[in-house]
């Protein structure tokens, strides 16, 4: 009960005392907010004046597709098999075997529930695990003003068959400042040891995990066939952007495009070694107020 009532306390906070108050408890320091320098920092004061309405529609999962299809083309959007309010609306005799589930309003993997085999699918965890996620509001955890009033709905999506040597669908992350893509997040070994690298444009892995406490895959991941294409779609998806992370992925010789993020871990995921940070943060230049 004490727990409960701090936490609507804190939900009652204005945005810059209660980001310094969560900068604080995740990063060990209090963010400079007259002079930002580093990435984590720089992340936080986009949240606050970085704020054009058309970033709501760039991280709703379901309204981004159109945002999408009209400046690269509607070949790299996921196909959507539905759109619904609330998991007791899916129609699921529609569905076929294999898809896959998220709320429009997630980060991450938060909100996902993937189907290999209908027959074995467990429904009640999935509507358990929608319902959990249309709960939960960004927005107030982490004061991400583009999800503050992204319709929270729920989409099926087409599912897109992984690696068949490796078994994993690898997420390819371009972060992009101000319209540059500079380093490639690979997320690898989703469901079971998920692991995480960064490349630059020449494909030299790099010295650094971000967030920090994820290690690096066993097997360095290989370079996308793609990846001249998703350097050059990740640049007109980021462009007149600060900073935003452009997802994609790779199957067979196709590329999907995943998501648009504006605050990778919330920018409170931290750099190992810590000068990282400063190096992205040197990246950002910051619009005016």
């Amino acid at each position: 009960m004490k727990n409960g009532l701090i936490v609507r306390v804190l939900r009652l906070l204005p945005d810059k005392l209660y980001l310094s108050l969560k900068y604080r408890k995740h990063l060990g320091c209090w963010p400079n907010w007259k002079n930002p320098k580093t990435f984590s920092e720089k992340l936080q004061w986009l949240k606050l004046y970085d704020r054009r309405p058309e970033y709501t529609q760039m991280v709703d999962k379901y309204a981004v597709k159109d945002y999408v299809a009209n400046i690269i083309g509607s070949e790299y959007v996921i196909p959507t098999l539905g759109v619904w309010d609330k998991p007791e609306d899916i129609e699921w005799d529609k569905l076929p075997n294999q898809f896959v589930l998220k709320t429009t309003h997630g980060g991450g993997s938060e909100g996902v529930v993937i189907c290999r085999d209908k027959a074995n699918f467990n429904k009640e965890s999935a509507i358990a695990k929608l319902n959990e996620s249309l709960r939960t509001d960004l927005y107030e955890i982490w004061r991400e003003w583009p999800y503050k009033n992204v319709p929270k709905r729920i989409i099926a999506e087409k599912y897109l068959e992984p690696n068949s040597n490796t078994h994993d669908l690898a997420d390819y992350k371009y972060f992009c400042f101000n319209g540059e893509p500079k380093y490639i997040q690979v997320i690898s070994g989703r469901g079971k040891k998920m692991c995480i690298d960064f490349f630059d444009l020449e494909w030299n892995h790099q010295p650094f995990h971000e967030p920090k406490d994820y290690p690096f895959a066993e097997e360095e991941p290989t370079k996308p066939i793609q990846f001249e294409l998703m350097v050059s779609l990740s640049r007109k998806l980021s462009s007149y952007k600060p900073f935003s992370r452009i997802d994609f992925y790779e199957v067979g010789n196709k590329v999907y495009f995943g998501e648009i993020t504006f605050f990778p871990t919330s920018g409170m995921g931290g750099f190992n070694p810590t000068e990282w940070d400063s190096i992205f943060g040197d990246l950002i230049q910051l619009p005016n107020k």
